[in-house]
């Protein structure tokens, strides 16, 4: 039983697509966590910073 490449572009097609937004969703709860807070309002201050 072969594949068309019409079945397998699809199917590329959406493995990314989720992959993707799974990778978001990961990235966000990150950059949301509380544990995380403080580092990133540390990394917002520092052009504000002067030498």
């Amino acid at each position: 039983m072969g594949f068309t490449y019409e079945q397998v572009a699809m199917f590329a097609q959406q493995s990314v697509t989720i992959y993707f937004f799974v990778l978001f969703l990961a990235i966000l709860a990150y950059a949301l966590w509380p544990k995380n807070k403080e580092p990133f309002d540390h990394a917002a201050q520092i052009p504000l910073e002067e030498d």
